[in-house]
């Protein structure tokens, strides 16, 4: 049994480590944190996909970040025009003022956790067509509360994009997505 899983992403090959997550069952693990060469051809090639009319990206801390920079440059240059982000914190700060919160299960930190929209973010996104960014759409628990914000602070989900999904290629046959990953069951 293999300890890595080979994938092309935008033309660019990675093999990513595999992780149990539970007894018999193991996922291929994304990490675009300092990799420049995947997160810049995976944001080419998301905003060919992403619908005209977003106005905003909204993503959770923190490995997506880079992905949602990345995206919002190449949106911007496509439309030549600024294209802002939001970045869903994981801890409070008390900076963040009345921040609007919600809790999410990770399949890969394997506990709750709460996200934050910033007091400062609601205004930006208020009214907003959003799109809803992660890494990897694997159960959906982040995509539900990261959705759930959003709809506390009056932003209108337009869509959701990932450069994978995970699973159940059926359940995210609506997620803007580069590419599929299964879950290992041994």
């Amino acid at each position: 049994m293999s300890d890595t899983h080979p994938i092309m992403i935008a033309g660019v090959k990675r093999d990513l480590p595999l992780m149990t997550v539970a007894p018999g069952v193991r996922i291929a693990v994304l990490n675009i944190l300092g990799d420049t060469e995947l997160v810049q051809a995976a944001a080419k090639a998301l905003a060919k996909l992403i619908p005209a009319q977003a106005e905003i990206f909204v993503t959770a801390e923190a490995k997506s970040i880079p992905l949602a920079h990345a995206l919002a440059v190449e949106v911007g240059l496509l439309r030549n025009t600024a294209m802002p982000y939001v970045v869903l914190r994981k801890t409070y700060k008390p900076y963040m003022g009345d921040a609007i919160s919600a809790e999410t299960l990770s399949i890969t930190t394997g506990k709750p956790q709460t996200l934050y929209l910033d007091a400062k973010d609601r205004e930006l996104i208020a009214g907003k067509k959003v799109i809803v960014l992660d890494d990897v759409i694997s159960t959906g628990s982040t995509l539900q509360g990261m959705r759930l914000i959003l709809q506390k602070a009056n932003a209108e989900v337009i869509g959701d994009a990932a450069i994978l999904t995970e699973g159940d290629r059926a359940k995210w046959s609506h997620i803007i997505a580069l590419g599929h990953l299964p879950v290992f069951v041994d």
